[in-house]
């Protein structure tokens, strides 16, 4: 599970204006990067354009999935990943990140800003803390948790079946061990009543 790139744009009347961008291409090679980051700028600004004001949608493009929220003040963002990365998780940094970027920079800049002239800086600390979903979001790791619980509780059925199948032998031991245990008190019993005449 990877995340490649989150960018945040404003959509314009024609275009999507980029105000900032973080990429990790650190699974490309070196002479790939800088054609890779053009084509997910290039692939972020299009998907902006041709999405709807106050919408989410999800774009497959080969091996990468592209989530965009575009808000109704058209502020949008886009994260690309691969296709193993859940999609909810995309969604809530996304949320996330325009919620930030709304407080942080005004919405005067959106529209003529550009990635040096807007001050925002944690773009590329939301891309490296989403890299693992189970730790940047609780609900992916409570969930996470809950398949290890599961596994365990599997694993524990099957020893505690293996174990009943014992017992059962043990059950049937002790219910032989009664009968010995129920003769042998008898016989004590009619021994101990002799010597209580004498």
């Amino acid at each position: 599970m990877k995340l490649y790139s989150l960018s945040i744009h404003h959509k314009g009347a024609t275009k999507a204006n980029l105000l900032k961008s973080a990429f990790d291409l650190s699974s490309f090679s070196f002479f790939q990067r800088s054609s890779v980051q053009e084509f997910m700028t290039f692939t972020s600004a299009l998907i902006v354009e041709r999405t709807s004001q106050g919408s989410r949608a999800s774009i497959k493009e080969q091996e990468y999935l592209c989530h965009v929220y575009v808000r109704n003040d058209n502020l949008s963002a886009v994260v690309i990943a691969d296709t193993e990365y859940p999609q909810r998780v995309c969604f809530t940094l996304l949320d996330k990140v325009l919620e930030e970027f709304s407080r942080q920079v005004d919405s005067i800049d959106w529209p003529s800003g550009n990635p040096d002239t807007i001050n925002y800086k944690a773009l590329d600390i939301h891309l490296s803390k989403y890299q693992n979903p189970k730790e940047a979001d609780a609900m992916t790791k409570v969930q996470a948790e809950l398949d290890e619980t599961k596994i365990i509780l599997h694993n524990t059925m099957e020893s505690l079946l293996e174990r009943g199948e014992k017992l059962d032998d043990l059950v049937a031991k002790s219910e032989h061990l009664g009968n010995q245990s129920k003769a042998f008190y008898k016989t004590a019993r009619k021994q101990n009543s002799c010597c209580e005449v004498m």
